[in-house]
């Protein structure tokens, strides 16, 4: 089994996965590698599962140094690092690597592997990203706007007598509330947004036929109504880095070829 973490600002998503697809899935509060918690709640993930790599991309650099020491105290296993340096399963048509977020390029390899190229990635977080894999297959850069939460709490936050709103679906196209009128703004105003994102990277492309595949915590919502996107994948990054994780190895105390042989074990063949 292959423990996978994606480690984002406000909270880490954890995988176990085998040689096919993520089996288990769980998330935990970043902070919590810092305070001390995390390795608890990972040791109680992970349970008697046979681990044979541990993975991980990450946009908080100062919990990454954590989970490399809770990976060799607890699984006595070294971790793989995605990072622009480290990928090879796909290329990168960018200026300066270096920038890219590791999560963006997990997600490119997770949809590059489903749908091929060109495919674009619409991220639904704090900001909505869309990552692109142009047609030779390489992560060729994208675009970001503020996420669909971050632009509900802001009118709020700068506005004496606007709510702070839970969002969902809104049938009406007119709000008969301040309420309505907000989730109206906010739903079918963003799916407004997302449709005119995915033109313009059409057009760019030269492509009448273009996969959007979707994640994030929006993505089934903003899904539902947007023909545009092809599939909803909850667990694309951990795919991504699990695709990778396979393709180029793990440094460390497990590389490549000893889980190739203790998977091979396993299964009652000799390598």
């Amino acid at each position: 089994m292959l423990l996978l973490f994606d480690i984002g600002n406000t909270n880490t998503h954890a995988g176990l996965a085998n040689d096919r697809r993520v089996v288990k899935q769980t998330n935990i509060p970043t902070a919590g590698w810092v305070n001390g918690t995390a390795a608890k709640l990972m040791r109680k993930f992970v349970g008697r599962a046979p681990l044979d790599g541990v993975a991980l991309c990450s946009v908080v650099p100062r919990a990454t140094p954590f989970v490399h020491q809770t990976a060799r105290a607890l699984w006595k296993l070294g971790v793989f690092e995605l990072t622009p340096k480290t990928l090879q399963v796909v290329g990168i048509d960018y200026p300066k690597p270096d920038t890219i977020g590791p999560d963006r390029l997990a997600n490119a390899v997770a949809a590059r592997h489903r749908f091929g190229a060109p495919v674009v990635v619409l991220d639904f977080g704090t900001a909505v990203t869309l990552d692109v894999v142009n047609r030779a297959g390489n992560y060729a850069g994208g675009i970001i706007a503020p996420g669909l939460a971050a632009m509900t709490d802001y009118l709020h936050e700068k506005t004496a007598l606007l709510p702070r709103i839970k969002i969902r679906e809104i049938k009406t196209s007119i709000g008969k509330s301040t309420e309505e009128a907000m989730l109206v703004g906010a739903v079918h105003g963003y799916r407004g947004l997302i449709r005119e994102l995915i033109g313009e990277l059409k057009r760019g492309l030269k492509t009448k036929h273009l996969p959007v595949v979707a994640t994030g915590g929006y993505a089934k919502l903003m899904a539902s109504k947007l023909p545009e996107i092809s599939a909803v994948e909850p667990n694309l990054t951990l795919e991504g880095l699990r695709l990778t994780w396979e393709a180029d190895g793990a440094p460390g105390y497990v590389n490549h070829l000893l889980y190739r042989r203790r998977k091979a074990n396993r299964n009652g063949r000799s390598t």
